[in-house]
C-alpha cells in the first residue's frame, strides 16, 4: 500500500497500538471501542481517534474498531508484512545482550548480522547472529539491501560509523551511542539514553 504521511509521534503511537491489537486478537476479542483501546495504550480517546483518522473512516461508531482488521492495517502501515533485517554494530557486552533478545522477530525485525572491531571476542559471548569484521560493514549492507541498522559503539566512534551507514543506504537507526548524530534529513536517528532514562525516573523516587 502507498506509504501514508503520518507525523514521527503518531508513528510511534501506531506502534503501541499495534501491540494491545495483537494481545486483543490472542484472546479472541474481535472488535474494541476507541475508550478501551486508549486506555490499554495509555492515550486519550480523542488523541486515538485522531491517529486513527490518517486511514480515513474507520470502526463503526457503537460497535468500535474491528481489532484483526485494524491491526493489518497498522501492520501494513509501518511495514511490518515481512521481517525487516536489521545489523547491529558494535558486538560488546551492550550490543551481544541485544543480540540475543528474542523480541525482536516477534514484532517484524529480523538481526541478520553484527559487526565489530573485534569480531572474535564478540562471538565467544554465546552469540548466534554471525559477527563479522566492521571493515565488510559497507558491502553487507548495499549487497543485502539493509535500511535499519543498531549502533552500541563507544561515542568517539559513533559519527564516523553513521556516515557509512548512511553512505551505504541505511535509513533508519536506532542507537545506543551517547552522542547526537548528524545524519541528513531523509535518516531518522531514534536515539536510547539509558542514563538519561533512569534520570527520569529517580525523580519519582522518594
Amino acid at each position: 500500500m502507498d506509504k501514508i504521511d503520518i507525523p514521527k509521534k503518531a508513528i510511534y503511537r501506531l506502534s503501541i497500538y499495534y501491540r494491545c491489537l495483537q494481545r486483543l486478537k490472542e484472546n479472541d476479542v474481535e472488535t474494541v471501542s476507541s475508550d478501551a483501546l486508549a486506555r490499554a495504550a495509555g492515550v486519550k480517546p480523542s488523541q486515538l481517534r485522531k491517529d486513527l483518522a490518517y486511514f480515513g473512516q474507520f470502526g463503526t461508531r457503537g460497535l468500535g474498531y474491528p481489532v484483526e482488521a485494524l491491526g493489518t492495517t497498522i501492520r501494513e502501515t509501518l511495514g511490518r508484512e515481512r521481517l525487516q533485517p536489521v545489523v547491529l554494530i558494535g558486538a560488546g557486552n551492550l550490543g551481544s545482550a541485544l543480540l540475543r533478545y528474542q523480541g525482536f522477530q516477534k514484532e517484524g525485525f529480523e538481526v541478520v548480522a553484527a559487526f565489530d572491531a573485534n569480531p572474535d571476542s564478540a562471538r565467544t559471548r554465546v552469540v548466534t547472529i554471525p559477527v563479522f569484521p566492521e571493515a565488510e560493514l559497507d558491502t553487507f549492507i548495499r549487497d543485502q539491501t539493509i535500511k535499519l541498522a543498531i549502533l552500541c559503539v563507544p561515542a568517539e566512534f559513533a559519527q564516523a560509523v553513521v556516515n557509512r551507514l548512511v553512505a551505504a543506504g541505511v535509513q533508519g537507526i536506532l542507537n545506543f551511542s551517547p552522542l547526537l548524530l548528524e545524519v541528513p534529513a531523509d535518516v531518522t536517528v531514534n536515539n536510547v539514553d539509558l542514563a538519561l532514562e533512569l534520570e527520569h525516573l529517580s525523580y519519582f523516587i522518594r
